[in-house]
């Protein structure tokens, strides 16, 4: 079972590189990961499970905030009208968005990041995407509202971005420079 003394906070080099392909049909080991992430993020929302094991709240989780810079991550988050999308995704990408964006009121928050860090995060309001799910299943699926802005999250960290690059006029010891959205 992951915990949260597995998960890598800011400033582990894992999180600013760029994540592998995984090859296809993925290896055991990757697939079990995958499938641990996921596990993860159902316990940290069960209450009860949370608190016996210390876990922070997620609805996302990417490879890279393991230490392990391959390209697939975690989701487990409902929408608006209650829809689930609880995936477990090998080499996601966006292959479509909208010109129109949005942002998370009251900021985004991380796993890896133990501080608040104020500001509007600037993310596609509506994208489509491409993934091989944990079934090895292609899918392709339009996302909106939070689950869109969870990916897009999700897929910072697969590419070396933390959240925080994005807010503008935003500038620590960790961030790099990044073109706007």
């Amino acid at each position: 079972m992951i915990t949260m003394k597995d998960i890598v906070r800011e400033g582990h080099p894992a999180l600013r590189e760029v994540a592998e392909e995984v090859a296809l049909p993925p290896a055991s080991e990757d697939k079990e990961l995958l499938e641990k992430m996921l596990e993860f993020l159902k316990n940290s929302q069960d209450p009860e499970i949370a608190e016996k094991h210390n876990l922070r709240s997620g609805v996302g989780l990417a490879a890279p905030q393991l230490g392990v810079t391959r390209r697939m991550f975690a989701m487990h988050v409902t929408d608006d009208k209650d829809n689930l999308y609880s995936y477990g995704l090998f080499n996601p990408k966006i292959i479509s968005h909208s010109v129109e964006t949005t942002f998370l009121e009251g900021g985004e928050g991380c796993l890896s990041v133990d501080r608040e860090v104020p500001g509007n995060v600037p993310r596609y309001k509506r994208i489509t995407m491409e993934a091989v799910t944990l079934e090895n299943e292609k899918i392709k699926l339009r996302l909106r509202g939070l689950p869109a802005i969870v990916f897009q999250h999700e897929l910072d960290h697969l590419n070396g971005i933390m959240f925080y690059d994005r807010i503008e006029g935003y500038n620590d010891s960790f961030t790099k420079e990044l073109p706007k959205l």
